[in-house]
């Protein structure tokens, strides 16, 4: 089976991008004709205004990539901007595609709603209010999805009962301004969905591993495809979601793992980092001492240990933590034993390819090369199906 996935590059990998993507992507390479691409163009969709890392990201993700496993003999491994033919098959599959297609994609709104309780909650913290943050998310979707636009006057009465009058009014005032989300508002990040049915197209593929929440994005691609086909040729098969299991790795603090909350675990973090990040993770915040009786349903704690621990001292935790046979630091300790060792490996293979550069670059000219030939082959069809002028 012909596969396609892409990933942005934001950044070194974490632990959650590791269960997420990468270990499906391993899976896959093995029995299907996969095809793994950087999404450098994908990235300037809503951080175009700073690119001084973006080249550093691209080659920490080539290093994290290949570090894990991801294998240039098996998978097709390339970067998107390498590949032009992406950009002129966005271009014509936007001449197609209606408007009211993308205005009913969900991704616009939804990450504008993400922006929008990340500034709230940052401003809360910064003056020193505590808050519950499911309580937070909760005020700013009812007063985001109350009706067609946000409905402040609602938001502000909702921050009253968790603030005060002048932090609420102050809040309200801020985001009413229009500058909170204000980068997302661009043609780029507005037909970003035209550009991602390209990179899948291009290469005609038959299949997209993607997590539920991407699930609009596939089926926008799959519309233009069939619309393409009705005006022109039969050209593009309709893929397919390969839905793949989203991670539950929390952050070390609770929250979802993410480098905006600075809780993330890296897969390039040192055996000393790493420690420190295990020693600080909350536990079963109602065991205060040792000898209280602990509840692993509800420690961050545990549920690493059920990835990464195996099973049999799996249990022996379990049944010791409810005991209060077992301490937190000592269950922490063996939990950081446990992560240093798978990350390992991964740790030699970063090494080298952070000494090796030149190989790591060669190795992605090969695949840029080979996706090259094929996008190339493709769009010659796609020109002709079109009537477009070809040399």
């Amino acid at each position: 089976m012909k596969i396609v996935s892409g990933m942005r590059p934001t950044g070194k990998l974490h632990l959650g991008h590791y269960l997420g993507v990468i270990k499906n992507w391993l899976i896959l390479q093995e029995n299907n004709e996969c095809m793994f691409f950087i999404a450098d163009w994908h990235a300037l969709t809503n951080k175009y205004k700073d690119t001084s890392d973006l080249k550093e990201n691209i080659f920490q993700m080539m290093i994290d990539w290949l570090s894990c496993g991801i294998d240039p003999q098996k998978a097709t491994v390339f970067i998107q901007s390498a590949i032009k033919e992406h950009s002129e098959l966005a271009l014509l599959l936007g001449m197609i595609t209606p408007k009211s297609w993308l205005e009913l994609n969900p991704s616009y709104k939804d990450l504008k709603f993400n922006l929008f309780f990340q500034y709230i909650r940052d401003f809360l913290y910064g003056k020193n209010i505590k808050i519950q943050e499911e309580q937070l998310r909760e005020i700013v979707y009812k007063a985001f999805y109350h009706k067609k636009d946000v409905d402040f006057g609602l938001m502000e009465e909702e921050l009253k009962k968790i603030s005060n009058e002048k932090v609420a009014k102050e809040i309200v005032n801020n985001l009413a301004e229009g500058e909170i989300g204000k980068e997302i508002d661009t043609f780029g990040f507005f037909g970003y969905p035209v550009l991602m049915a390209a990179d899948i197209l291009i290469y005609k593929a038959e299949a997209v591993p993607v997590g539920e929440d991407q699930l609009p994005h596939i089926e926008i691609t799959r519309e233009i495809a069939r619309r393409f086909n009705r005006f022109y040729k039969e050209v593009f098969p309709e893929p397919k979601a390969l839905l793949t299991p989203q991670s539950k790795l929390l952050g070390i603090d609770g929250r979802k793992m993410s480098k905006s909350y600075n809780n993330a675990i890296y897969l390039a973090d040192t055996e000393e980092e790493l420690n420190k990040k295990v020693l600080s993770m909350k536990t079963d915040p109602s065991r205060i001492r040792k000898t209280d009786k602990g509840n692993p349903d509800i420690c961050n704690v545990f549920s690493y240990h059920k990835l990464f621990t195996d099973e049999d001292i799996v249990k022996e935790i379990d049944t010791s933590c409810r005991n209060a046979q077992i301490g937190c630091i000592d269950c922490k300790k063996i939990l950081a034993k446990n992560l240093n060792k798978f990350l390992e490996p991964i740790r030699e293979k970063r090494a080298f390819y952070e000494k090796n550069k030149e190989d790591l670059i060669d190795i992605f000219k090969e695949g840029n090369n080979k996706a090259k030939k094929e996008a190339s082959e493709n769009m010659h069809q796609i020109r002709n199906a079109m009537n477009l002028w070809i040399d």
